[in-house]
């Protein structure tokens, strides 16, 4: 008899919509092969649902706040069910994009320079730091959002309007624009999964160009690499999974600029929907959406 599986989606991040688009996608495929299939909501019925349900493994198809920071998880520990992608500590600090940048930098994988800005300067002592640590462009973030939610490239001319849309959330990282190719790679439990190149029509892949069909975004793969880059890159998706203690399956984000790759952020929540990445890169390698749903139940059933 196959398994139980009970998949936790929607939440009340930024994100919700792509969360319940990936829930529905995993479900209807394991439905379809004979799974007995749960969607639920992070909500406070949560538990009970689970004490009812009893599944073997939980999916969780939660992104964005709440979800990939670590508090699902420490929720889903108490319960003893195996459940799908990283552990607390590893998923808060790939969420948190200052500490994991810290991480990247002490075990020399570079990554664009950055800082923290707390909203405690003029506009005039902005613009001073900025072109001084950094010079323009820059791209403004949140520290712990996912999908490039609320992630804007700036000029001088427009970083000011750009970072007062920021206020609400008190702190915001400013870092280096790199131009150059975007190039995504993922890793599924230990083994290097592979890689994928994006040419957005937009200024970057932002949450339209990921999400929206009609962004257009075109998709490149194989990545046209030499055999040494694409080895290099490859071993630094799997470096950064394996330094922030990532389990299950990892989506590392990269800008090859110059010869040389800067690792922007690694994902602990990639998406499952139609447009995304990690799919994608898994059937080129010959491994269809089932084997991959199913690949990432059976690292959930063996963490330790």
């Amino acid at each position: 008899m196959k398994k139980k599986i009970l998949i936790i989606s929607g939440g009340i991040s930024k994100e919700r919509i792509i969360s319940l688009d990936t829930g529905k996608q995993v479900g209807k495929e394991l439905t379809k092969n004979n799974y007995n299939v749960k969607i639920t909501e992070p909500d406070h019925k949560l538990l009970n649902v689970i004490k009812k349900f009893r599944p073997n493994i939980i999916f969780n198809a939660l992104h964005g706040q709440f979800g990939e920071d670590g508090y699902i998880q420490t929720i889903l520990e108490t319960t003893k069910i195996p459940y799908t992608h990283s552990g607390v500590i590893s998923s808060a600090i790939a969420m948190d994009k200052e500490l994991s940048k810290k991480i990247f930098i002490q075990n020399n994988i570079l990554t664009p320079k950055y800082f923290l800005y707390k909203f405690d300067k003029s506009n005039s002592e902005l613009i001073n730091l900025i072109s001084k640590k950094l010079k323009f462009p820059v791209v403004l973030k949140p520290l712990n959002e996912g999908s490039s939610v609320n992630v804007f490239i700036c000029s001088k001319l427009n970083v000011l309007k750009k970072i007062n849309l920021l206020k609400d959330y008190k702190k915001i990282i400013i870092e280096k624009f790199i131009p150059g190719r975007e190039i995504q790679a993922a890793i599924i439990g230990s083994k290097k999964l592979g890689a994928i190149e994006l040419k957005p029509k937009r200024k970057f892949y932002d949450y339209q160009a990921k999400y929206n069909s009609r962004a257009k975004t075109k998709h490149i793969i194989p990545v046209d690499l030499n055999n040494k880059d694409y080895k290099k890159l490859m071993n630094l998706t799997l470096k950064a999974h394996k330094l922030i203690g990532c389990q299950g399956v990892t989506r590392s984000d990269f800008k090859f600029y110059k010869r040389k790759f800067y690792l922007l952020e690694i994902n602990t929540q990639p998406g499952m929907t139609n447009l995304s990445l990690v799919p994608e890169i898994a059937a080129y390698h010959g491994i269809n959406f089932l084997k991959l749903i199913e690949l990432i139940l059976k690292n959930a059933s063996e963490k330790k």
